[in-house]
């Protein structure tokens, strides 16, 4: 089925009253496993590929320092393999630019193939906020694509998203925003937040949902609600990380009760990344610790290395440094690194089917429609 926008899926989030689980890959073999996930559940898939994601993905093992060239690669890159997995299964898939920091990425995405895209401008005043935006949603929207803003400031650390404190989102100012700028959905700040550690027993503040939710409707203006920063950081995959050896301190995420309230007022497309890095650090590392053959091997023992050097980092995306060309394209002929690939791919599908569950997406598959690029931008003209 070829890739579609987000717009026909958030519809039918809201519709039937489900989210969807948003999924950030920094690899081919990841976003094989997210799709192969969804396709076991008859599922609807979004893929996402964070702005320097693209930039790793580009070849920049330093990606915090990417630069517009190395996004450009990356999203090429992803574009390409995604279009092809997509076109080979029988579930509709989006692929959606994460945290888009300007104009120029954005473009790079949609040139790359990406059928969806986040502009974030949340860091600036509101009325630039709403500028930046609105010219992204009609560059984007004259080429079917789906647009995301974002209004409210998250805590946390991602990428180089960062923020000390969170500035929830105004409800009033967030119906303006979205009859202002046109976006299919909002990303808000609720009390989420991004990375590993986001405080015990975190409550949402779910009158803010509800609140920015039904005075959408009143207005008659359609958008679906964003969360980000939501990974739930399962406690036994940190335990078993710090088991073998990491040093992950004070990782807490949301409560499952907590997401799953969100969704029956309004929260339909839920962000999730940390939970993948976790898993797959977690599945290396008991594979490392499990094959003394591995220490004979140049690459493996490189990232064994890096992982020992860093005992507390769990972006794969640091320690796979050595293997980096391969486990963007997922092409290799190393045994061990292949086994490395399958131990990538069953961390990633762990996470990945356990949330496609929770959130109520088994089955969706049949009921988003498949929407092609060039029709959705006939939609978005006729309603202009």
């Amino acid at each position: 089925m070829p890739l579609i926008p987000l717009r026909p899926l958030l519809a039918a989030t809201q519709r039937y009253g489900f989210a969807q689980g948003a999924f950030n890959v920094n690899s081919v073999i990841q976003a094989e496993a997210v799709i192969a996930a969804h396709e076991m559940f008859r599922s609807a898939a979004i893929l996402q590929g964070a702005d320097l994601a693209n930039a790793f993905m580009g070849g920049n093992a330093d990606f915090l320092k990417g630069t517009l060239e190395d996004k450009q690669r990356g999203a090429r890159l992803i574009g390409e393999a995604v279009k092809k997995l997509s076109q080979d299964s029988p579930i509709p898939v989006v692929l959606h630019l994460d945290h888009g920091k300007d104009f120029a990425s954005v473009k790079a995405a949609i040139d790359g193939g990406f059928t969806s895209v986040m502009i974030d401008g949340s860091h600036l005043p509101f009325a630039e906020n709403v500028e930046l935006t609105r010219e992204v949603v009609q560059y984007a929207h004259e080429r079917g694509i789906t647009v995301e803003g974002e209004l409210g400031v998250l805590s946390g650390v991602e990428d180089d998203v960062f923020s000390d404190q969170s500035t929830y989102t105004n409800p009033l100012k967030a119906v303006e925003f979205c009859k202002k700028t046109g976006v299919d959905c909002l990303a808000i700040s609720y009390g989420t937040k991004h990375g590993a550690v986001k405080g015990e027993n975190v409550q949402l503040r779910k009158e803010i949902v509800i609140a920015v939710t039904e005075n959408l409707k009143h207005e008659g203006i359609f958008g679906v609600l964003v969360s980000h920063g939501s990974s739930l950081v399962p406690r036994y995959i940190v335990e078993k990380i710090n088991q073998l050896g990491g040093t992950i301190k004070g990782a807490n995420g949301i409560p499952m009760e907590e997401l799953k309230s969100v969704i029956k007022a309004g929260i339909g497309k839920i962000n999730i990344d940390t939970d993948l890095r976790l898993a797959v650090t977690r599945n290396i590392r008991e594979y490392l610790a499990g094959n003394n053959s591995a220490a004979e091997n140049p690459a493996l023992k490189a990232i064994a290395e890096l992982m020992n050097q860093k005992p507390e980092q769990f972006d794969p995306r640091g320690y796979l440094v050595p293997i980096m060309d391969s486990f963007i394209t997922g092409q290799t002929t190393d045994p061990q690194v292949l086994d490395i690939f399958k131990r990538i791919k069953q961390g990633v599908q762990e996470v990945v089917g356990t949330l496609i569950v929770e959130f109520g997406s088994v089955g969706s598959s049949a009921k988003v429609e498949a929407v092609s690029l060039e029709e959705m931008a006939q939609r978005y003209q006729r309603n202009s």
